[in-house]
């Protein structure tokens, strides 16, 4: 699914309304910007789940196939295992055509050299690893309000420029979407209910070079 204006990315909005009232609204909100920042919670420990409430086996049976241990987790896991910067920008799969295609004997005052099918061949995979933007995986907390806790989201490495010369940069151009419970409350103080309900959470899932 590409990134568009119908994304939907969940956010919570807490507005207090005097001092002894909280009032919950929950709604989808249109975006383009991934990964999704952080949520501003009320810290109030009364809208937190309780320890009954974060009972494995149900939520789990209330997740249902949705669950996805690629990308989510109860208990803190153990970081992502990255590989070294060098093999973390080898691209995998085959080269682009847009670079495969590529004209190197044209030059811009019209004349034409003559380029060795090895130099050519070491200069397009010098290229396409230059140009090469991979998604840098890293668990991040949601917070007890969410179930599971615990997500593997998608960036696009920021380090340097990925084009030459310098000012193109990796952003995102694909994403998917998985199912994650919300603790979710209604009304205020004691006379509030709140149960889980069922949220989409986008993730980035690809990258490219792009200005």
């Amino acid at each position: 699914m590409g990134l568009s204006p119908t994304l939907l990315v969940y956010a919570l909005v807490c507005v207090h309304l005097g001092v002894s009232q909280h009032f919950f609204r929950l709604r989808p909100l249109p975006s383009e910007h991934l990964p999704v920042p952080d949520l501003k919670e009320d810290p109030d420990p009364e809208y937190d789940p309780r320890e009954q409430d974060l009972a494995e086996k149900p939520l789990r049976k209330k997740l249902g196939s949705h669950f996805d241990p690629n990308f989510m987790a109860v208990s803190a896991p153990l970081p992502v295992n990255l590989t070294s910067p060098d093999a973390q920008w080898k691209p995998p799969g085959h080269m682009p055509n847009e670079i495969k295609k590529l004209d190197l004997t044209e030059t811009p005052y019209g004349k034409r050299l003559k380029v060795g099918k090895k130099a050519r061949r070491k200069f397009l995979q010098l290229l396409w690893t230059y140009t090469y933007c991979p998604v840098v995986y890293t668990w991040k907390d949601l917070g007890v309000r969410f179930w599971p806790r615990y997500i593997k989201e998608g960036n696009c490495s920021s380090e340097r420029s990925c084009s030459f010369p310098e000012g193109m940069s990796c952003k995102p151009v694909k994403s998917i979407s998985k199912t994650f419970l919300r603790w979710y409350c209604q009304g205020f103080l004691r006379q509030k209910y709140c149960t889980w309900i069922q949220v989409q959470y986008p993730i980035i899932s690809e990258c490219k070079c792009s200005c």
